[in-house]
């Protein structure tokens, strides 16, 4: 059997007191994971040196931000955060699970 293939309900795990991460994918050149939020949890503004980073929102409602522009997205929206670019999931409106991906891997 092969490691090739996740269930992401299986893997999205959620805890009141902050939100929770899980690696579904860690390869040479790109990592996969899921970022889980309950209402009102945030992610701190981050940047990832030389590393593209994208989101894709399985389930839920949050408002995120990248660079200088803070949107609402929800359920099948797709963010992009380019390399070097400030971003962060300023609040989660509801329990949301977003599909997390970078290349390269951080190390």
């Amino acid at each position: 059997m092969t490691d090739f293939f996740r269930e992401i309900a299986a893997a999205a795990a959620f805890d009141t007191a902050k939100p929770t991460k899980a690696d579904l994918f860690l390869g040479d050149r790109l990592f996969v994971g899921l970022n889980c939020f309950e209402p009102g949890q945030a992610q701190r503004t981050h940047t990832h040196a030389g590393a593209d980073k994208f989101y894709f929102v399985v389930s839920g409602r949050a408002w995120m931000t990248v660079g200088d522009e803070t949107r609402e997205v929800e359920a099948g929206s797709v963010v992009w955060a380019p390399a070097d670019v400030p971003h962060s999931v300023a609040e989660a409106l509801e329990r949301t699970v977003l599909l997390v991906a970078i290349a390269p891997p951080p190390r």
